[in-house]
């Protein structure tokens, strides 16, 4: 035996019986108000994930599924299951449909989605855990670290607190 507790995770969950995300923690007022609209589920903690993460993300008409960035260390996934949403990559722009995916490798160009349909979008994304990650976010005023604990510190470009 290792020593380690047993821990007894589901074997399956319903998705979107699942708790959304409360709002962004950590970000300024301001920039938390860039996501309103987006509802996230996380889906691999329940089992017990540690090396990635997936999550069921809902935006309605007019919202981000995330401020424009870039990992420096964590790859990313996306899977549009319903809705048409834009992909914003770079400078550059592309509308998906469902079907459709994309992946972001870590050090890439920034990037996220935007809803300007008049529908819901529904998506799985997937991420990587990797430690040290660093976040870039090139249109506002922010980035983040990634803690030894796994939690995410943002702070101005400069390094003053916010």
């Amino acid at each position: 035996m290792s020593g380690r507790p047993i821990v007894r995770h589901p074997i399956a969950l319903r998705a979107a019986g699942l708790p959304p995300l409360p709002r962004p923690a950590g970000f300024p007022s301001d920039l938390a108000a860039k996501l309103a609209g987006r509802e996230k589920r996380v889906l691999g903690d329940p089992f017990g994930l540690r090396n990635f993460g997936v999550n069921l993300t809902r935006l309605t008409p007019g919202a981000a599924s995330s401020l424009h960035h870039a990992h420096a260390r964590q790859d990313e996934w996306i899977y549009v299951l319903e809705g048409t949403p834009t992909l914003v990559l770079g400078t550059e722009e592309r509308r998906l449909a469902a079907g459709d995916c994309a992946g972001f490798p870590a050090g890439g160009p920034a990037h996220h989605l935007v809803n300007r349909s008049e529908g819901e979008v529904l998506y799985l994304e997937v991420g990587d855990r990797s430690a040290g990650d660093s976040v870039a976010y090139p249109e506002d005023d922010l980035q983040g670290e990634m803690q030894p604990d796994g939690r995410w510190r943002y702070t101005r470009r400069d390094g003053s607190p916010l």
